[in-house]
């Protein structure tokens, strides 16, 4: 196809590399993903896009790789000559980096120099897209915006703030088109089962169908800024777009406890959570972030990008979701689980 783009996508089987992969190939782009080699199949959110590698005119093809292996990424980078790199891989569960923090600093952190030195040496003319996170502020107080200092809380963010400063500075020694989106929270039906919103939307499912009793949280006053992330892959890719590179925040501007979002589930089916949920204290972090809420102005202003889905829409959503899917699952339809 004359004049076709094409993007290279780390981290394309989570939740948002497979919306960023829909939305690409919806503009007619070629996606090349790379994925970790597993004996079990961890593509199911790019099923509706999946693509016969035997087909003659497929614009999805997705690669065998990790971003701890500094010559794969090199080669992938190579042979695929990317217009738009999309480095969305990491070990991002904030309480397992700190029972993993080694691994977590060689993939979040050391994995994003390997890939802008793969791009740097492959002297292609590229634009680079880092996923950078609100856990960079950590205890710096809300509202945060592109201008607030960092404080990172925990090895995720500490890892985060590197790979952050990798993209700054790779752009400003090299030239390279290196933009980071520091994006809120965000959430959907494919986000993974042991993040705290999918764990409530995914216990209420259960709890409605009579399979599960209690719902056992840890800090419920925490406050964060949720959006929905089908959304928040357009402004990463209009961040690709623009003709100079920069950072941005990426978030809807309102904040909730983690509290206000049981509420919300629970009440959605008509339950009160406060009969279901019971204090862990083993889902504490050692240290904890207490309320991340962005200020979304310079993208609304610069990328014409405003989050629509706020937090208790984005409760029901994912509780209506995770209903139709344990519902396909009980009557044997074997429907993939998270369409949404």
């Amino acid at each position: 196809m004359s004049g076709q783009k094409t993007a290279l996508i780390t981290g394309i089987s989570g939740q948002d590399g497979s919306y960023l992969a829909e939305l690409l190939l919806g503009k007619g782009y070629e996606v090349h993903g790379i994925i970790r080699r597993s004996s079990s199949i961890n593509t199911s959110r790019l099923d509706d896009i999946y693509q016969d590698p035997h087909a003659s005119h497929r614009r999805l093809f997705l690669h065998y790789g990790d971003t701890t292996d500094a010559s794969m990424l090199a080669n992938i980078v190579r042979e695929t000559q990317p217009d738009e790199v999309y480095n969305l891989a990491a070990q991002s569960h904030v309480k397992v980096s700190f029972e993993i923090p080694d691994y977590t600093g060689d993939v979040t952190g050391l994995g994003t120099i390997r890939l802008l030195e793969a791009i740097r040496a492959a002297g292609i003319s590229t634009r680079f897209y880092q996923a950078s996170t609100s856990e960079l502020y950590g205890s710096t107080p809300p509202p945060q915006s592109e201008t607030t200092p960092f404080h990172p809380r925990s090895p995720y963010g500490v890892a985060k703030i590197y790979s952050y400063w990798a993209t700054v500075n790779y752009r400003e020694a090299y030239g390279l088109h290196a933009s980071n989106g520091i994006l809120f929270n965000h959430e959907s039906p494919r986000r993974g089962e042991t993040f705290v919103t999918r764990k409530i939307t995914r216990a209420v499912a259960r709890i409605v169908a009579g399979l599960q009793d209690k719902l056992y949280m840890g800090n419920i006053d925490a406050v964060r800024d949720w959006g929905y992330a089908k959304e928040y892959v357009e402004g990463m890719w209009l961040m690709a777009q623009q003709d100079e590179p920069d950072d941005y925040v990426l978030a809807t501007g309102e904040g909730a406890t983690v509290r206000q979002f049981l509420e919300a589930s629970f009440s959605h089916v008509g339950l009160e959570w406060e009969k279901y949920v019971e204090h862990d204290s083993r889902y504490e972090r050692p240290s904890e972030v207490d309320a991340l809420i962005g200020d979304p102005a310079k993208a609304k202003e610069k990328l014409g990008w405003v989050a629509k889905t706020h937090w208790r829409d984005l409760a029901k959503l994912m509780v209506d979701a995770d209903r139709k899917q344990l519902d396909d699952e009980l009557s044997g339809r074997h429907v993939r689980a998270d369409r949404g």
